[in-house]
């Protein structure tokens, strides 16, 4: 019993720290496209507070917002019936326990994805109901062993389900809580006859989200989807950007830009055509040099700000085989490392948001 008091107490802590470094910049407007709005970057939990429990399950959406994150982000893939699900991809042997079900072994395939063969087992050959049955594992273990304490706790949950998670949380801890939901594969789930634009289009309209001012984000690492939502979405799109490769939707078209081409300047300037933000890899703000130590910043924010875009960038970790080699703390890659360093120099960029495996460090970061 005390020991539960004492863990209520500090979540509560949590809690109120987090309203206390939020509503400054987040309750006043509901519109965080303009750069600079703000007193500090956006904190958005990746995947959930997903450095602390499994990717993707309530319980890492739930923490992180306690943590004081700003947004949540859910991935989305569909089941056989048409429903979205919260995943970081379709393939969901190495984010569920369906390995170890004997009833679904049959449903072991190759597939490919965005011109890849993949194998194990796919969201697309389960029902919702199917689905709920399996329970979420860690998916990095060896980095992550902590969290296989909570290992098969935790259902699939739906983007719906998450969306009532945020407005919970949102009522409770007396900020508002966003959601930030990514839309995987879009060229492969179109191809196969279920696109997930419609129904993520379908979901905002019927929780009241389709509207200018409210705490979404829609963002994708394709082109043409966005394109497709921009005129049926009041919200903001971002445009996702790798360090490297290309659009799969450019690539199946035969169009030759690649991802560094989208940050060009006139690539700017075409993104802004169709989204209000790009979500962009971390090397292209501030690259590391041969020997993997963190470089100096590319003019990538202000070239992104000058033409009215808002730079959210992913994905900041805590762990040493995460870190830039000259903020490592050791040679284990799963001991922490000088992440706060790390979040100090891409701050000092000016960039508008982060996606965070540990949502409480990037907001005890922004505190200063």
């Amino acid at each position: 019993m005390v020991r539960t008091r004492i863990v209520g107490a500090a979540l509560a802590a949590v809690a109120v720290a987090g309203l206390a470094v939020a509503l400054p910049w987040g309750a006043a407007s509901g519109d965080d496209r303009v750069p600079h709005a703000r007193k500090g970057p956006l904190v958005i939990g990746h995947r959930g507070a997903s450095g602390y429990r499994p990717e993707h399950t309530l319980a890492a959406y739930e923490l992180a917002a306690r943590m004081g994150a700003d947004y949540v982000e859910p991935d989305l893939v569909v089941t056989r019936d048409g429903k979205l699900v919260a995943r970081h991809e379709n393939e969901i042997g190495g984010t569920t326990d369906v390995a170890s079900r004997p009833e679904f072994a049959a449903r072991r395939t190759t597939k490919v994805i965005d011109g890849a063969p993949l194998t194990g087992w796919f969201t697309e050959d389960f029902t919702l109901a199917e689905l709920k049955t399996l329970r979420a594992v860690e998916r990095i273990p060896d980095v992550r062993a902590r969290n296989t304490l909570y290992n098969g706790r935790f259902e699939v949950p739906t983007f719906e389900e998450v969306i009532d998670l945020s407005r919970r949380l949102s009522r409770e801890l007396g900020r508002e809580i966003g959601i930030y939901p990514e839309t995987k594969h879009p060229t492969y789930f179109q191809e196969i006859g279920l696109p997930l634009e419609p129904r993520l289009v379908d979901v905002l309209n019927r929780k009241g989200l389709n509207r200018h001012g409210a705490r979404v984000y829609v963002q994708s690492f394709e082109v043409a989807n966005l394109k497709w939502l921009k005129s049926r979405l009041r919200v903001p799109l971002v445009q996702l950007v790798s360090a490297s490769g290309a659009p799969y939707d450019f690539v199946k078209a035969g169009d030759k830009r690649t991802y560094r081409d989208l940050v060009t300047p006139d690539g700017l300037r075409d993104v802004r055509a169709y989204a209000s933000g790009i979500g962009v890899e971390k090397p292209l703000i501030i690259p590391r040099d041969a020997a993997g130590n963190l470089g100096q910043p590319t003019t990538l924010v202000r070239d992104a700000h000058v033409r009215g875009l808002t730079v959210h960038s992913w994905t900041f970790r805590n762990e040493n085989t995460f870190l830039p080699a000259d903020l490592r703390t050791s040679t284990d890659p799963a001991a922490y490392g000088r992440a706060l360093e790390e979040y100090a120099r891409f701050y000092a960029t000016g960039l508008d948001g982060v996606f965070a495996d540990n949502p409480d460090t990037a907001v005890e970061a922004r505190n200063g």
